[in-house]
């Protein structure tokens, strides 16, 4: 295990040698496609070259060029800058090829314009050693060399980053000690929209067997939209929203136009609609082509039914923005309608969300309606498109609150990232368990992830029923877990026969 054979694994482009770290071996910053850059600018992934001799995989490869922010700052100091973003880490109990371990492959949220999959909060050590599995994490591209809808370039790089390191995980993963043919792919927020993008996509096809996405956010680009929204970064930079043209920017002085856009989306209300409020311009497109329909159409008409489903949501999920923008118990009334017109579905939206919630302070119905809109309905339905469609899929709600603060953040956005990882010290946990240290509740509740999510890798059952549409079993994830029908049944009914169609251009 710890001898120099073991250490050393050989790749379809060469060798590279990890370092064994408490029971596992861990290989970082291994390239799976060329670097983005030159002639492959905003162009799909290429297949990395070949190199000679042994590569030393010891550090993460550099973070794809993004905007400053809560990960993308925690994500920078201790990394290597350059070109090579699109790098793969493995953390293996053991390199032996005949040794088949289920693989799970993390993809980073951030709102598809931030992430890095180097984070300490995605370190996989606790993961990969508790559930007896493979871990590999890796890189994609964000903001505008990933996403933005450009001219001379396919749509979805990012999304195709990914398809690219699933196909390395494919052609490679045995020699790491993993079963090609049993990955899992998992995600959270903007990862998990991708896994949900991923069960859409043509490309990704048989490449991995089961899927956890976690929190999915209902945010994706119709074709219009997203061309509109390129013409406006296309000013920021002073620059045609074409490839050829962005090609000429040094891809680390890019990510300030994004950053100046997401600071003015609002004045785009009538164009940009549900988009505008969002402050990302960044987002899966539906162009057709890479990304064929949204994953809610695609998993109905049975594109997910070889693959097995985990998907679920955070109960507060909106709380941790309203934190982080200093709101909480700070929303007006006028604000507060604003959102229910904006974002409650229907009509008579507005009028349905105080009616179903009369005793609801502004705070809590601005929070309500963007949790619901933003997360936990795009979640729900996932899980019923896929049984829909004749596939298999099991639903979770996260309800334990996070101790910072008082617990004022109750179950918000992010918190089941650092209870699975078991990172309560690293990026967004610092936050959530900000001077409280880390409760038993919470270890109690990192042993329950671990388990059944290694468990859902292994056997695509994570301990609880599997979802129907008639009883809609939900698996409570607390201090005292237990199984019932979906928890938040007043925005389930509020929220029926909404499709979440790609945002559309308003005029």
């Amino acid at each position: 295990m710890t001898s120099a054979e073991g250490l050393e694994v050989r790749t379809a482009a060469g060798a590279v040698r990890g370092r064994a770290e408490d029971g596992l071996v861990v290989f970082r910053g291994i390239p799976f496609a060329e670097p983005p850059v030159g002639e492959g600018r905003f162009q799909a992934p290429r297949p990395v070259g070949s190199w000679e001799g042994s590569r030393e995989a010891y550090a993460f490869g550099p973070p794809p060029p993004q905007e400053s922010g809560f990960q993308g700052r925690a994500a920078q100091p201790a990394t290597p800058t350059g070109d090579d973003w699109l790098t793969v880490n493995v953390w293996t109990p053991e390199t032996d090829p005949a040794a088949r371990r289920p693989v799970m492959v993390w993809i980073y949220g951030g709102a598809y314009k931030l992430g890095h999959s180097g984070s300490p909060g995605y370190d996989a050590q606790h993961l990969a050693r508790a559930g007896d599995v493979v871990v590999v994490t890796l890189n994609y591209r964000v903001g505008i060399e990933g996403f933005t809808l450009l001219e001379g370039a396919p749509a979805n790089r990012g999304l195709l980053d990914q398809v690219a390191g699933l196909e390395w995980v494919r052609d490679n993963i045995t020699a790491f000690g993993g079963d090609p043919g049993q990955v899992t792919v998992f995600g959270e927020s903007a990862g998990a929209g991708s896994v949900a993008s991923l069960l859409a996509m043509p490309a990704a096809r048989g490449l991995f067997r089961r899927a956890v996405a976690q929190s999915v956010p209902g945010t994706y680009f119709s074709a219009d939209l997203a061309r509109d929204i390129a013409v406006e970064l296309g000013k920021e930079a002073g620059l045609a929203p074409v490839a050829a043209a962005l090609s000429a920017v040094d891809p680390r002085e890019l990510p300030a136009a994004g950053e100046r856009l997401s600071a003015r989306m609002r004045e785009y209300d009538d164009r940009w609609g549900q988009a505008a409020p969002t402050v990302t311009p960044f987002a899966p497109v539906v162009d057709g082509e890479v990304l064929p329909c949204t994953p809610w159409e695609a998993l109905a008409a049975g594109a997910g039914r070889d693959v097995d489903l985990l998907v679920g949501h955070n109960r507060d999920e909106y709380r941790l923005f309203l934190a982080l923008g200093e709101h909480l118990g700070r929303i007006t009334g006028e604000q507060a309608a604003a959102a229910l017109r904006t974002f409650a579905p229907g009509p008579d939206g507005e009028r349905s969300y105080r009616e179903a919630f009369p005793d609801a302070s502004p705070t809590e119905l601005f929070e309500r309606v963007q949790t619901d809109w933003l997360f936990n309905i795009p979640s729900l339905r996932l899980a019923e498109a896929q049984t829909a469609g004749g596939g298999r899929a099991h639903l979770y709600e996260l309800t334990w609150p996070a101790p910072g603060f008082g617990g004022a953040l109750g179950a918000c956005h992010g918190l089941d990232i650092p209870l699975l990882f078991g990172t309560y010290d690293a990026d967004l946990g610092q936050l959530l368990f900000a001077g409280t240290g880390v409760p038993d509740e919470a270890r109690a509740l990192t042993a329950r992830f671990q388990s059944a999510w290694a468990g859902f890798a292994r056997t695509g059952d994570p301990g609880w029923p599997a979802f129907e549409a008639s009883g809609r079993l939900t698996q409570v994830l607390d201090v005292r877990a237990e199984v019932r029908p979906y928890p938040e049944e007043v925005s389930r009914r509020m929220w029926e026969g909404y499709d979440f169609p790609a945002l559309p251009l308003l005029k």
